[in-house]
């Protein structure tokens, strides 16, 4: 039987250097992106919301989001991702430069996985009644959509036929 590949190395701390590095580099991006927001008001929220994404908080909703900003009802929230004017394909293709900038391979892939959770309330959005893959059942579930980056490093039997990452490929 094969062993396991660990991607990152097992048992590990994480420093308190570390975690200031990614602060500043979260900073440095945001900076980037900043021009793309026409406001200051979604500029410096789409900062909270990406600082909420990336925290610890166990669900990444509007109102869990929010909370993390200190905001006291989700519609700031709702407002960035519904409403408020920004260059998206600007920000797509800082995007785009930045994770090429840091993780950039000649033969890197996006990786697209569609995979349904079980659910037992209603009040997820996109819950309802459909086939659930987990189970290989139709009951309530619901459906997330993942994209990966990655490298032939990491994909040992894909490395042929898949193409580099294109601009238009976002």
């Amino acid at each position: 039987m094969p062993h396991d590949q660990h991607i990152t190395p097992l048992f590990q701390a994480t420093t308190l250097t570390e975690v200031c590095r990614w602060v500043q580099e979260l900073l440095h991006l945001h900076a980037r992106l900043a021009p793309r927001f026409t406001r200051p008001e979604p500029r410096r929220r789409a900062l909270r919301y990406l600082q909420g994404i990336l925290s610890d908080t166990a669900r990444k909703n509007g109102w869990q989001l929010a909370e993390h900003a200190r905001e006291g009802s989700p519609d700031g929230m709702q407002r960035l991702l519904s409403d408020a004017v920004w260059d998206t394909h600007g920000v797509r293709d800082d995007l785009r430069a930045y994770a090429l900038d840091y993780l950039g391979r000649e033969s890197a892939i996006l990786v697209i996985d569609e995979t349904s959770f079980p659910k037992r309330g209603k009040k997820s959005a996109g819950v309802g009644l459909q086939y659930c893959g987990t189970t290989g059942q139709v009951e309530n579930c619901q459906v997330g959509v993942f994209l990966s980056y990655m490298w032939n490093r990491y994909v040992k039997g894909y490395q042929a036929g898949f193409s580099p990452v294109q601009q238009d490929a976002f």
